[in-house]
């Protein structure tokens, strides 16, 4: 297959061999006599380097048979016009285009609830983003494990029991929303109450040293909020492989914090232990009061899946808070020399309000996530109330997750309803409504479709321009594997289905009385429901069949 993104390897190749780490970005151009633009050069005008850069560029571009013709303006912008007959024998394997040669064992870290509380709006990114990476390291043929890692164990949930015992209250009865609304006034007493911290403490030693008793009110504590969570879950279409969390850990930690005295790695400060590794702040292992924290629970975790999975990379989607945390992490693993692999925080903005404001119900409470579904199935429901249950279902997930997903992970972004469940515009509805506009197409064409190659003859701009659009495909996905970053199929499955849109607008298809002309927009429409099936299936979005 002639493949663009080769040509776009060999440039940033080209800026490497003069020790400048540049992604290429490959734009849609302006110019009417081209098709696309490289603008990477325009910020180097003035490096000694950019002729060299130029003339190195000049020979790849002009070894490329996908490349008809080309520019390098004097600015450094790089125009290209693309050979689309040569494109047009070369776009049946999609699949196979993006299978990388050396697939890796990756884990994905992402959810990460605690029990005592239900899924909130201030998991959802971590959740669509996380499973994006997912697909998208699994398409791309990588060996992928998800991990939901919950927060079940330690003093948060000695906190819970240490208020239930002292409360009286029975735990056969209590259900998440009672859980819900014990844990901050547990955390609350907590941090006010001396007698009440004591308590605490002990039960989180007694829970340590595997008490009977307490092991079974928190395993009771545990099923109510792992249940709650997975119902959550099956409403947004989100899946584990794993169900693994603090408790699973808790056993390694003595032995390895042992290791660590051993190897004279950490040293009593105050009566907490603290890493030797210099840093600012100090690296806390445990507490004064000997309990752990979440690094500590952390590190135990990279043990064990050193012991369990052959891990090649581990990715951790949590948001651009826990910045520091993770920073402490990564230095901690190559200190203790736990592990060789690769790790890596992959950081996100937050959800807002219309204001700005963080996410919140009318009560000041954090808007639950199967409210938030509930309140997007409603909306979709009063706009049309003619479609079926289960395709108002899939189309209240593509609200949230294509919502979600093409914002640049980096950034914040305000949750507007009005605006994400518009069928015009960047929405889910939009690209949902153009797939099932080319899928009732192809039914009602009654032609045998083969995969045979397009009539180069009959072809107008309009079947250009959405060939054009094929073309990016492989790069697009490249550029969200290679950086972690969804938005960028996000934000071409929308322009993809615009030029679709165009080209199905432009022209009666099925009443066209030329045959090859006819067979050329049948044969590129379905090329268009493979490439929208494939990018779908990567955000996490299941295509609809009708609207």
């Amino acid at each position: 297959m002639f493949q663009l993104s080769n040509l776009i390897k060999n440039l940033e190749n080209e800026f490497l061999k003069n020790n400048i780490n540049e992604t290429i970005v490959l734009r849609v151009s302006s110019m009417p006599t081209f098709d696309f633009q490289i603008n990477n050069l325009v910020k180097f005008q003035k490096n000694e380097k950019t002729k060299d850069l130029i003339n190195s560029f000049s020979e790849f571009i002009e070894d490329e048979p996908l490349i008809k013709n080309y520019e390098i303006a004097k600015n450094g912008f790089i125009n290209l016009e693309i050979n689309v007959e040569k494109f047009i024998y070369e776009i049946k394997d999609t699949k196979n285009a993006i299978k990388t040669k050396n697939p890796k064992n990756i884990i994905l870290d992402y959810g990460g609830p605690n029990i005592g509380k239900p899924l909130h709006v201030g998991h959802l990114r971590s959740l669509n983003i996380g499973r994006s990476l997912y697909q998208i390291n699994k398409l791309a043929g990588n060996n992928v494990i998800n991990d939901i890692h919950l927060g079940d164990w330690g003093m948060p949930v000695a906190q819970i029991i240490c208020y239930m015992q002292k409360n009286d209250i029975d735990l056969e009865k209590i259900r998440i929303d009672d859980l819900e609304a014990i844990y901050p006034k547990a955390s609350k007493q907590y941090q006010e109450d001396n007698n009440f911290k004591i308590e605490a403490q002990e039960i989180n030693k007694e829970l340590n040293e595997n008490e009977d008793k307490l092991l079974k009110k928190w395993q009771k504590l545990r099923s109510i909020s792992v249940n709650s969570i997975k119902d959550t879950l099956k409403l947004l279409n989100h899946n584990f492989d794993l169900w693994m969390g603090e408790s699973d850990v808790n056993n390694l930690i003595p032995p390895m914090i042992d290791d660590f005295k051993k190897d004279k790695k950490i040293s009593l400060d105050d009566g907490a232990y603290v890493s030797n590794f210099q840093s600012d702040p100090k690296i806390l292992i445990t507490k004064s009061d000997g309990s752990y924290l979440y690094l500590t629970t952390d590190l135990a975790t990279v043990l064990n899946r050193k012991i369990k999975n052959k891990v090649d990379k581990t990715l951790y989607i949590v948001d651009k808070r826990q910045k520091l945390h993770f920073e402490q992490l990564f230095n901690s693993i190559q200190y203790f020399q736990l592990d060789d692999g690769e790790y890596s925080h992959i950081e996100f903005g937050t959800i807002n309000d219309l204001n700005g404001n963080p996410f919140r119900t009318r009560d000041g409470d954090t808007k639950k996530l199967n409210e938030l579904f509930q309140d997007t199935l409603s909306k979709l429901k009063s706009i049309n109330d003619e479609l079926d249950e289960n395709t108002n279902m899939i189309l209240a997930n593509t609200v949230l997750t294509f919502s979600d997903l093409i914002t640049n992970r980096k950034t914040d972004y305000k949750f507007d309803l009005d605006k994400f469940t518009q069928i015009s515009g960047k929405t889910g509805i939009y690209v949902q409504y153009a797939y099932v506009r080319a899928r009732k197409l192809i039914q009602n064409s009654n032609t045998n479709i083969d995969d045979g190659n397009l009539d180069v003859s009959e072809i107008d701009d309009k079947d250009e321009n959405l060939l054009r659009e094929f073309l990016k495909f492989e790069h697009t996905f490249n550029q969200a594997l290679n950086n972690n970053e969804p938005h960028h199929l996000a934000d071409y499955l929308y322009e993809l289905s615009s030029v679709f849109n165009s080209m199905y607008q432009n022209v009666n298809i099925l009443e066209n009385k030329n045959e090859v002309i006819k067979l050329n927009k049948l044969k590129l429409t379905k090329h268009f429901m493979n490439y929208s099936k494939l990018i779908m299936q990567s955000l996490g979005i299941q295509p609809i069949e009708k609207m």
